[in-house]
């Protein structure tokens, strides 16, 4: 009989984001390992309906579910049918183990589901949630979600956490080091557009920096768009969307870099694969925590370009 693992997450592609791609990644090598996988996610529209797909891994299958989100507070996804949806899934599947990818407020509903808390946990621990120095909505917020976190930490067989030295920074994390792992983030190569043979950058062009990401606060885009005014010779390529674009947008237009600063939006693969191609280096400017590996590291290093991170992003 084939070993099953229930995954919950906070959303799936084609929503743009390094979690969801690793989740996919993931669940597609587990799969083709002989493991049955399903995960349970979030719609990433709000609205009342909730749906279910089957996704092919080679020579078999895994099952993705989101279910409905009705509202959105501090980004995190207001779903109350996840219990319900995630007691019909354990009733139905009975898997052998959950895996809960944290941070994620839904994945707090396991505390409350008898059926799941007789099940063995692993944690993928992602990244912390900072108590922001730069929103006092999501530092209240925190003080709200740290007794579920650590409940869930206390009652995990193990946690996975992505790089040693985000391992031993963290606060969260502290009193439960002995259960930790230490399982570095990878990608599949079958998910990644080959570079097209056109569009490399010239020898006397500008450096041209590509930065790719949710436009939010924790990506510290807006300290790229300062540095961009401050250097002339440079061009920056943002790629994402995200609730910051719109002051991003007046940013570049208060400095007067609408030139150099162009912004383009969520790229399919293909499409980005032409932007890591004509780029000398990517630039990930993250200011928090909240970023823990940017996986976007991992496929710059896959295209051959170097990489300027700040030292919170792995």
């Amino acid at each position: 009989m084939r070993p099953k693992t229930l995954h919950i997450g906070k959303y799936f592609p084609p929503y743009f984001g390094g979690m969801e791609n690793y989740l996919r990644d993931l669940m597609g090598a587990q799969s083709r390992q002989g493991i049955q996988c399903t995960a349970l996610v979030h719609q990433t529209r709000t609205g009342f309906r909730s749906d279910a797909e089957e996704i092919p891994a080679g020579d078999t299958t895994y099952s993705v579910i989101r279910v409905a989100v009705w509202a959105r507070l501090f980004f995190t996804p207001i779903s109350p049918l996840f219990p319900w949806h995630l007691g019909r899934i354990l009733k139905q599947h009975r898997p052998d183990v959950i895996h809960l990818h944290m941070p994620n407020v839904s994945a707090f509903w396991s505390l409350f589901v008898p059926r799941a808390r007789r099940i063995p946990w692993v944690v993928h621990w992602h990244s912390d949630v900072p108590e922001s120095e730069h929103s006092l909505s999501l530092r209240i917020f925190y003080c709200l979600y740290r007794p579920f976190e650590r409940a869930i930490l206390r009652r995990a067989s193990r946690v996975i956490v992505t790089s040693e030295p985000y391992l031993h920074s963290s606060e969260p994390l502290k009193p439960f080091i002995g259960k930790c792992v230490v399982v570095p983030l990878g990608l599949d190569p079958l998910h990644l557009a080959p570079l097209p043979t056109e569009g490399s950058p010239g020898v006397d062009a500008a450096l041209r920096i590509l930065a790719v990401g949710r436009l939010t606060y924790y990506k510290g885009f807006e300290f790229l768009i300062k540095a961009a005014a401050l250097c002339q010779d440079i061009d920056v390529h943002l790629v994402g969307d995200g609730d910051q674009r719109p002051s991003l947008e007046a940013q570049v237009r208060h400095l007067g870099v609408q030139d150099r600063v162009h912004f383009h939006g969520s790229l399919p693969s293909w499409a980005l694969a032409a932007q890591f191609a004509a780029c000398d280096c990517l630039c990930l400017p993250s200011i928090e925590r909240s970023e823990a590996f940017g996986l976007v590291l991992l496929e710059a290093m896959y295209y051959g370009k170097a990489t300027l991170a700040s030292w919170l992003s792995g």
